[in-house]
């Protein structure tokens, strides 16, 4: 493991410090993350020397540079402005029909805050998938999402959302699999899932429904094919999620982005019928779930990828077929 040039963030879980403190290596870590490493591995994930847990002290430091980032936040009451507090580039580096990711920039004086991305959203339900990234931002393997930003000389948004986000560095899940010569040890891609996993936990004690799960929504911050332990990856693209208290699923002849079933990863009862809400639960995720680790041991191989149309697919899935073992699955998973 590396270095992370952000100083706000902890090196093991590329998550922002709130009990930062100083390890016998002289690096930061955040206290909680650091004695887990520990406990488990004795040694400084930097330099591999050996640490203790009793001589783990306080970053004063860090915490007051931390602190000052977030009363800067809470100033601006969670409103940034673009070109005023942000720059971002002139056109985006990945693009859909309803988003698009910029690459951005932080116009303070101060070298320590996080790298960044602006995320668009459009859409007549922007906002409210918005409110998703921003109230659900705390969890270790939830995508940081800073807040809003209004875009002063744009009057043509059309109800679109801007969103700042923390920058990962490796890209997707499904990106990495892709590039990777051989495919990962298979315990880190346990590792993987298993972060993925804790996300989608902490998605349904909140009430939501992520409702998109695969390779390309789960954003890797640290990345090492040989050891599971120095590996992070991050939950987003909410785009399809269903809460009780933000959305609810009325048929209509307009199609809208709610209204979307990723096919090739739903469970059977919501291909059966889209648009009954009482079908999109913690039971379909786990189904989402269990596609995304045939896809990553597949090397972010299409599922169903000889089956040419999406209701050939429907069929197969209502009727109780199911994706085949990938040869690089071990079969105890």
């Amino acid at each position: 493991m590396s270095t992370s040039n952000d100083l706000l963030s902890c090196p093991i879980s590329f998550v922002l410090f709130h009990d930062p403190v100083v390890a016998q290596d002289g690096h930061t870590y955040e206290r909680a993350a650091i004695e887990d490493w520990i406990r488990r591995n004795g040694k400084s994930p930097i330099t591999q020397q050996r640490l203790s847990i009793k001589h783990l002290y306080p970053n004063h430091l860090v915490t007051r540079i931390v602190d000052s980032f977030e009363e800067f936040t809470r100033n601006k009451k969670y409103q940034f402005t673009l070109d005023i507090d942000i720059r971002k580039s002139d056109r985006p580096f990945f693009q859909t029909q309803t988003k698009s990711i910029y690459n951005a920039q932080w116009l303070l004086n101060n070298d320590n805050l996080s790298e960044i991305v602006l995320l668009k959203i459009n859409g007549a339900r922007a906002r409210k998938e918005a409110s998703f990234y921003v109230e659900l931002t705390r969890h270790p393997n939830i995508v940081r999402t800073f807040d809003f930003v209004n875009d002063k000389d744009d009057n043509r948004q059309n109800g679109a959302v801007l969103l700042i986000q923390e920058y990962a560095c490796k890209g997707s899940l499904y990106d990495l699999l892709q590039e990777q010569p051989v495919l990962p040890n298979e315990k880190v891609l346990v590792q993987m899932f298993l972060q993925i996993i804790e996300a989608m936990i902490y998605l349904a004690s909140n009430q939501v429904i992520h409702g998109d799960s695969a390779c390309r929504s789960a954003l890797v911050f640290h990345a090492d094919p040989n050891n599971p332990e120095n590996n992070v990856v991050k939950l987003t693209d909410f785009g399809l999620s269903r809460a009780s208290q933000l959305f609810s699923v009325v048929p209509s002849s307009a199609q809208t982005q709610l209204d979307i079933v990723p096919v090739r990863y739903a469970a059977p009862e919501i291909l059966l019928d889209s648009t009954q809400p009482d079908h999109y639960t913690e039971k379909s995720e786990v189904n989402s779930m269990g596609v995304l680790m045939w896809e990553a041991y597949s090397r972010s191989t299409l599922p169903w990828t000889n089956v040419e149309r999406d209701e050939d697919v429907i069929q197969l899935v209502t009727m109780g077929d199911v994706l085949p073992q990938s040869s690089n699955c071990s079969q105890p998973y």
